[in-house]
């Protein structure tokens, strides 16, 4: 079997030793991390590979993705950056120019601040596409704004019931506005759209995202909304070998306001995690949405916005508890959805109830986004060991101006509290929740680490007392992503016996003076099991070197370690 020695070189390797000189890669996995002198007497025959002094760091996993989405969003109108509603509009009509014979125009990422009152309308995009269905996707990807062909083409009218958790918004006279919101948008729109969606698109989607992955230096991500649609795209590709970036996915429960329908897609999801366990997949939770988004004052407060107004959860803590007790006793993991501090409070006394009616056992639950928390929250959360799995690039301020405004009060000096999180000993995890932010890993670490926006320079900062170092960011979203999934024993870390996922950066940014050189870094290198997945050659990309693998027998032993891991 070939080794590779890795030399030459400043390694960071988000272990408890943070850095080293030399690596030795055998196969898939790290068979060395430390100085060089060693590295040559275990090897002296590896085939030796001089970094020139280039950093190393482990892959990145982003702790909270939407795998397929993004590889979606990368083919569809980009919204980003649009102020006001006559860009969107000249975005979306330049698209509809571009491809008369599509059948429907997909459009993401528009923020709430650019569309007066936050609260769009058909009438708005029927103005410049009349004759085809528009869907644009917010920002955030809670709610859906469409033109009137495209609620014509769902079946929505004036008659139309909202489903639990979620709106059709209406104007005065009870009509449909064209904006639908959290489970109206997940449960009537995203179905609606993934049947239209064939083989062959959901392969490039996969295709497109890994492609993504691969250049930005994301090696595993971890998906939150995995379905059914999704796991049948993505075990073709694993049996086919062309996935370059592991994938771990909590399986989506929505919920039914039934009980027994509740418990049985958590043993859908206990089903596969026992079926999916290879190296590239692997199910080992579910995803609950508790509440919605503070943008769409559809967040659920522990005092009202400040308009007034509040919004009730989507699952209350008589709904969740039970389904978060049958999750932990067959040791699935559970990932909630809660950017409020009342959600907040319901997801901690979903764990609690698990805790009481199941007694001691390994435990890995998590709370996403923890946008708004009450610092006493942060230490009960502490004290159960839930992982606090949050989103640097969503506290960007470019973004911010609406956020604030709806809350409107003191409340916005304590929003994204990550350093309240490590203090109180919980473990924090980062990722991007793309398509809802961009999905590259260096902006997520700027906006981490300066509390400065990575999309505008003139946008000031966002409660900069809560910024992070930026090697204790780079470990929230290599290591402790991993360890929240269970997977510490394969990746997250550059550690013997561990896979060989690894990123080599053009520029040393963890020596620079000034942040800003992680907006400009770029990957030369990324490397996942031993395998030279992307290169970067004077400049430009290189995926002459990319091969599928060749298909895998071998199965991954969840949770159990590797020999020779410290």
């Amino acid at each position: 079997m070939t080794t590779q020695l890795y030399t030459n070189a400043r390694i960071f390797t988000s272990d408890t030793r943070r850095w080293a000189e030399a690596m030795l890669v055998q196969g898939e996995r790290i068979l060395y991390v430390g100085d060089a002198d060693t590295a040559e007497r275990l090897r002296p025959d590896a085939e030796r590979i001089d970094l020139e002094d280039r950093l190393v760091v482990p892959g990145f996993v982003d702790g909270h993705a939407h795998v397929v989405g993004t590889g979606e969003a990368l083919g569809q109108v980009s919204l980003w950056g649009a102020k006001s509603v006559a860009e969107i509009q000249q975005r979306i009509k330049a698209r509809a120019t571009e491809r008369p014979d599509a059948d429907r125009i997909l459009a993401t990422g528009w923020l709430h601040g650019a569309v007066p009152g936050g609260v769009p309308d058909a009438a708005m995009l029927d103005a410049v596409v009349r004759d085809k269905p528009v869907y644009a996707f917010a920002y955030d990807f809670h709610s859906v704004w469409v033109n009137s062909a495209a609620l014509a083409e769902l079946g929505i009218d004036d008659h139309t019931e909202n489903p639990h958790g979620g709106t059709i918004k209406r104007d005065a006279h009870g009509h449909a506005t064209g904006y639908i919101d959290e489970n109206a948008f997940y449960d009537m729109v995203l179905p609606y759209l993934d049947a239209q969606v064939g083989k062959d698109e959901h392969e490039a989607s996969i295709a497109a995202v890994q492609q993504a992955y691969r250049e930005t230096g994301v090696t595993t991500a971890c998906d939150m909304g995995f379905n059914e649609t999704d796991l049948e795209a993505f075990e073709r590709a694993d049996k086919d070998g062309t996935l370059t970036s592991r994938l771990i996915a909590y399986w989506r429960v929505n919920n039914a306001e039934s009980a027994e329908e509740n418990i049985a897609q958590v043993q859908r999801a206990a089903a596969l995690a026992v079926e999916h366990e290879s190296p590239f997949l692997r199910v080992v939770g579910i995803k609950v949405i508790i509440d919605g988004t503070i943008d769409g004052c559809t967040a659920t407060l522990g005092t009202p916005y400040a308009d007034g107004s509040n919004a009730e959860p989507i699952w209350s803590l008589e709904q969740l508890a039970p389904v978060v007790a049958a999750a932990d006793a067959v040791g699935l993991k559970v990932a909630m959805h809660a950017i409020g501090d009342e959600s907040v409070r319901i997801a901690i006394g979903a764990v609690e109830h698990a805790v009481a009616e199941n007694g001691p056992r390994e435990r890995r639950h998590r709370i996403e986004h923890l946008e708004l928390v009450d610092r006493a929250d942060v230490d009960r959360l502490a004290a159960l060991g839930i992982t606090a799995s949050m989103q640097p690039v969503h506290a960007d301020p470019a973004i911010s101006e609406n956020w604030a405004a709806k809350l409107g009060d003191d409340r916005v000096e304590r929003g994204f509290p990550w350093p309240w999180i490590t203090a109180a000993g919980a473990r924090l995890a980062f990722g991007t929740d793309s398509p809802t932010s961009p999905h590259a890993p260096l902006p997520n670490m700027y906006v981490a680490t300066t509390r400065a926006s990575a999309l505008d320079a003139s946008a000031g900062t966002n409660v900069p007392d809560f910024a992070l170092p930026l090697a204790e960011s780079i470990e929230h979203a290599t290591r402790d992503s991993a360890w929240t999934c269970g997977a510490e024993h394969q990746i997250g870390r550059l550690a013997a016996g561990l896979y060989a996922d690894f990123v080599v950066l053009d520029t040393d940014v963890l020596a620079a003076e000034d942040p800003a050189v992680l907006l400009d870094a770029k990957v030369l290198q990324t490397v996942v099991g031993g395998w030279t997945v992307y290169a970067r050659h004077n400049g430009k990309h290189d995926h002459h070197n990319f091969r599928p693998r060749p298909p895998r027998p071998d199965r991954l032993e969840r949770g159990a370690p590797v020999a020779g891991v410290h």
